[in-house]
């Protein structure tokens, strides 16, 4: 969730960002928050439950996450061939480079 917030915390209403901050990142608990809004337990579940829902279909529709997480693999992999380049690691290199430049 923290991710998904990453990418599109800002596209949240403010007391979307509000609650899923006080939760996911500051790790306050759900009693905790709805004492300081003066809410129920349940109004910051159901708000927290929206904001989740619409940060996971944001990502369904752009898939930003899923391109990070991707890219930050084929680094990975870049970077281990580098490490222990050898000269029949150069070709697997430029594959990698490509696909990483393709996306």
């Amino acid at each position: 969730m923290n991710l998904l917030y990453d990418f599109y915390g800002a596209m949240l209403t403010e007391k979307q960002r509000q609650f899923v901050e006080l939760y996911y990142l500051d790790d306050l608990s759900l009693a905790e928050i709805a004492e300081q809004f003066e809410i129920s337990r349940q109004a910051v579940h159901d708000n927290l439950k929206r904001a989740s829902a619409q940060l996971l279909e944001y990502e369904a529709k752009l898939c930003l996450v899923e391109r990070f997480l991707h890219r930050t693999a084929v680094h990975q992999q870049i970077m281990e061939l580098i490490d222990g380049l050898e000269e029949d690691k150069f070709s697997q290199l430029a594959l990698l480079l490509d696909e990483l430049i393709a996306e």
